[in-house]
């Protein structure tokens, strides 16, 4: 997920937007400086007046946006690197906005001190066209480790491969341009269960890791200073040098000690589940809203573990006259993750807003909701998409989705609901989460009607079932009618094996049980209704069409002085038809 870090103050929302859908734009990951990336941000520059300073990978990926000569940017967001001698993988390309792309001494300087493959100045006039690049690479030829400058280069030479030939690392005499050491290494550690590592396992995977091995070790709980203990560790260190792991994966929330002591024994740089998950978010979020509330989380995470932890917020821009007299790093860096919170919320607080007015529209509107519900990667888009011929995204991977996305299904019968799916859960969802995922997961308390979706192929479906009942229970989902649903049935073999009562099985792939599961969600959304007979004269027919709109009409009885429906409605749908006609003459029908 791209951060817009820096000095956003005053910048209207809709360029941030523009700056954070880079990340999404088809752009040459092969070339130096992808020109039409570099042109999208200078014509932003030229609106704002700013620097923009963006970090790409070395396969091209976004890492990183700031803006501003004073932003700032967590280093343990952007460096790749694998120790502290080699380069962080990382090149800044950014902009100055007089037109000049000669290199300053702080651009230098970073350069130097955070290692970075290349810094790039691109000089923007105030049309916002690029007029020249400058660019610098280290030079470890020299016992200084100089600094290799070019500057005031055409901008036709921006993409050229040849670049990539300056990128060389510290002892070592051939060009180190190789995206397989992007790859991290994966080395697990868990005290709970093998199930739960198991799927630590594949969260890893998910993020693009490659595991190359585990240690586990029961636990009633784990140690304070070293979470496996000391002796565990120092077997499990020699495993690590033999898979040659370069990042170690904790199965728990580690507090500082044990993160630091774990990094000291193990010698490589250590995460806890929390952040795995968290990091997975980050990668995965797409809408503004997600965004927001993945770094909400991430920020929110930070702050409890800042002390013992702040050097690796080593800003960018730091340095003198960035700061209060006599403010500590800790200090600047709190105030920062402060600040930054503070303006999540506010962002949030507005999409919150703007999203309870659609709910307050749908209540008005009497239109049932109905929200899918369920572990993660157990098909509910799959789902979604089989139902309500959406195009939600489907791929076999934990958190393949996290946005909200919400279709309108009309039944042949006429029924009409709002069916939403949101994020999935997974056991030891970061609180964080809940809480920065607030309004999205509040669709599931809005809800009319739950629909919670299992795994046939899963043989921990019972463990995983549970679970989604304790995360609905927490965000206070408890009250509404559910429908339990497996999925994947078509992998089943014994399809009277699994113990979930009164479960319809379907398969969203092949489309078996499809129609009974939409017969049980129209029998729930018919028994909040009743029948009434209405009688509408002809001087009053303009009512006929939000009567159509408002319930499902059974029958209409052309009468000398109007016409008499008989109409299926709940109590929502009936106020709404009073509020436009008072005088609506109606009654229950016999039987209803």
């Amino acid at each position: 997920m791209i951060k817009i870090n820096g000095n956003t103050d005053g910048i209207k929302i809709s360029l941030l937007e523009e700056l954070e859908a880079l990340d999404s734009t088809e752009y040459d990951r092969s070339a130096f400086v992808p020109e039409s990336l570099a042109n999208s941000v200078a014509q932003i520059t030229a609106k704002i007046n700013r620097e923009i300073a963006i970090y790409l990978s070395r396969d091209g990926r976004i890492l990183d946006i700031s803006i501003g000569v004073d932003s700032s940017v967590s280093l343990s967001h952007i460096s790749l690197r694998r120790s502290e001698k080699s380069l962080s993988a990382v090149r800044c390309i950014h902009t100055h906005p007089n037109g000049d792309s000669t290199l300053s001494r702080p651009d230098l300087s970073a350069l130097k001190s955070l290692r970075l493959d290349a810094m790039v100045a691109l000089g923007v006039d105030e049309n916002g066209k690029m007029t020249e690049f400058s660019t610098a690479f280290m030079d470890f030829s020299s016992p200084e480790e100089d600094i290799l400058q070019f500057n005031h280069v055409s901008v036709k030479h921006l993409e050229s491969p040849l670049w990539f030939q300056n990128i060389i690392e510290p002892n070592k005499s051939e060009e180190f341009f190789d995206t397989g050491h992007n790859i991290e290494r994966a080395f697990l550690l868990g005290t709970d269960s093998e199930e739960s590592l198991e799927e630590l396992a594949a969260l890893a995977e998910s993020a693009g890791a490659l595991v190359v091995g585990r240690a586990f070790q029961k636990r009633l709980k784990p140690d304070v200073a070293t979470f496996i203990g000391s002796g565990k560790a120092s077997q499990v260190a020699q495993e690590v040098q033999v898979g040659n792991a370069n990042l170690i994966i904790a199965d728990e929330e580690l507090s500082n000690v044990q993160l630091n002591n774990l990094e000291k024994l193990l010698s490589g740089r250590v995460i806890d589940r929390t952040t795995l998950i968290l990091d997975i978010f980050a990668s995965r979020a797409k809408s503004r809203e997600g965004k927001l509330q993945v770094e909400l989380a991430q920020l929110n995470y930070k702050a409890g573990k800042l002390v013992g932890q702040y050097e690796q917020l080593s800003r960018l821009a730091g340095g003198i006259g960035t700061r209060g007299p006599g403010e500590s790093k800790l200090e600047s860096d709190r105030r920062k993750i402060r600040d930054r919170i503070a303006f999540l919320k506010r962002q949030l607080k507005e999409l919150e807003r703007q999203r309870d007015l659609q709910r307050k529209q749908r209540r008005q509107n009497a239109v049932p909701v109905v929200a899918l519900a369920g572990y993660t990667n157990v098909g509910k888009s799959s789902l979604l998409n089989t139902i309500a011929g959406a195009d939600a995204y489907e791929k076999d991977e934990l958190f393949a989705t996290l946005d909200t996305l919400t279709r309108k299904v009309t039944l042949k019968d006429g029924v009409s609901f709002l069916l939403v799916d949101s994020v999935g859960f997974i056991r030891k969802l970061p609180t964080e989460l809940i809480e920065a995922f607030h309004s999205t997961l509040e669709e599931a308390v809005q809800a009319d009607l739950i629909i919670i979706v299992s795994d046939a192929a899963d043989p921990n479906i019972s463990e995983k079932h549970r679970i989604v009942e304790e995360v609905l229970s927490k965000i206070g989902a408890t009250e509404q009618k559910r429908i339990e649903v497996i999925n994947k049935c078509d992998l089943l073999e014994d399809k009277n094996s699994l113990n979930i009562p009164n479960a319809i099985m379907v398969s969203a792939k092949s489309g078996e049980g499809i129609e009974k599961l939409l017969n049980t969600i129209a029998k729930h959304i018919k028994s909040r209704q009743k029948n009434y007979d209405i009688f509408v004269p002809y001087s009053e027919y303009d009512i006929i069409s939000a009567l159509r709109e408002a319930g499902n009409i059974i029958t209409e009885e052309h009468q000398e002085l109007g016409t008499l429906f008989k109409v299926s409605l709940n109590q929502q749908q009936l106020g709404k038809l009073l509020a436009k006609s008072p005088g609506l003459d109606y009654k229950l029908s016999k039987g209803a």
